[in-house]
């Protein structure tokens, strides 16, 4: 009879340890999110880098965080190449100097100029003889001393000039002679083969390839100087076809650049793309950002940070107090002084360096926020 009765005596023992182990784990726990507490004691070299805080509730403002790149504002560089063939005689800008829109940055000597200026003191002579022409034909006709069929010819003489001296005109034009010089009278203009090249806006000269003595041509893709506006730069980043919703013009938001930590450089959304990138998914946002003080330099990476909900109370940990193993999210928990105990959690990104349990925690329970990495190695050594 007894030898009956000790295997159901020992079946109640395992049920009863058994229902005393699961009462002392975490109701979210299972047996492969649950290991052995860890003391640091058996890590005395991690004790000191280890700190801990008490889990509760905090505001957090959601945000969309997306990478990108400083720029130049669209309309605020200029890429100037010349006009025209020619040997540099000054350069009067250096590298970094500030240029008001209209200043000379270098002066060229040009054939290009003497040529097109022979042909339009020869047109302008021309034009001068057959408009004499036409209407002496035309005082001859009205006499009937003159053929109509003269008259017309001279009439059509006329035309012609009128279309050359045109010509000559805009030739000269495009040479970036002032159209005030070309309106005086011949004998008064003042037009030589020194040609100014001109800023075409107010910035910095941020790229400059041209020297003294050098020969230049009017291909458009030799870029003599680069100017730009510096105080107002744009932000250009990339965002997925799932946020795009959460992206409007006019949207305040923040950048951050690595060059400065910690800083925030308020921004407006600019512009919304109309085109998605095929390979990557994405469509170009353009931010503006104020850059008065110079920090920002364009190609440099940045991240803009644009607020997409209310604030709104969350239970909140630091990113840094999460670690992950086999595709799961864990922390330690503080189960006693200097005593961890690893615990699965659910949780969701809001932030930068914040994110929101979803389970698996409990307001005032306090945690591992720094070092839960070095208690993550000893418990592998261990």
């Amino acid at each position: 009879m007894i030898s009956q009765v000790k295997p159901f005596l020992f079946l109640g023992v395992g049920v009863t340890l058994w229902a005393c182990s699961q009462t002392q784990e975490p109701s979210s726990s299972s047996p492969a999110t649950t290991s052995k507490s860890i003391s640091s004691e058996a890590a005395p070299q991690a004790a000191g880098q280890i700190e801990t805080a008490v889990v509760d509730f905090k505001p957090v403002q959601p945000e969309l965080v997306l990478v990108g790149k400083v720029a130049y504002g669209e309309d605020r560089y200029s890429r100037i190449s010349s006009p025209l063939q020619g040997r540099v005689v000054e350069v009067r800008a250096r590298l970094g100097d500030h240029v008001e829109a209209g200043a000379t940055l270098l002066v060229i000597d040009s054939a290009d100029i003497t040529a097109a200026y022979s042909e339009f003191v020869k047109e302008a002579s021309e034009l001068e003889y057959s408009t004499r022409a036409q209407e002496l034909a035309k005082e001859l006709h009205a006499t009937k001393a003159l053929a109509l069929k003269d008259l017309k010819q001279a009439e059509n003489d006329l035309i012609k000039a009128r279309a050359e001296f045109r010509r000559a005109k805009e030739r000269l034009l495009s040479l970036r002679i002032p159209a005030s010089e070309l309106e005086k009278p011949l004998a008064q203009q003042r037009i030589t083969s020194r040609f100014d090249m001109k800023s075409p806006l107010t910035g910095t000269v941020v790229e400059r390839a041209v020297t003294p003595g050098q020969s230049v041509g009017s291909d458009a893709g030799q870029v003599l100087f680069t100017v730009a506006d510096l105080d107002r730069l744009q932000v250009v980043a990339d965002v997925y076809e799932r946020d795009l919703a959460l992206v409007k013009v006019s949207q305040v938001g923040r950048i951050n650049v690595e060059a400065y930590p910690g800083n925030d450089f308020a921004s407006v959304v600019a512009s919304i793309g109309d085109v998605v990138d095929p390979n990557t998914r994405t469509i170009k946002v353009r931010a503006w950002v104020d850059n008065r003080e110079q920090h920002l330099k364009p190609e440099m990476f940045a991240r803009l940070r644009l607020d997409i909900g209310d604030a709104s109370p969350f239970l909140t940990i630091p990113k840094e107090a999460v670690v992950e193993i086999d595709g799961k999210h864990f922390v330690y928990v503080v189960d006693a002084p200097n005593h961890y105990v690893k615990r699965e959690v659910g949780v969701s990104n809001v932030s930068s360096d914040q994110v929101r349990i979803l389970h698996g925690l409990t307001v005032s329970e306090r945690i591992v926020t720094k070092g839960a990495v070095l208690i993550k190695g000893q418990e592998v050594k261990g």
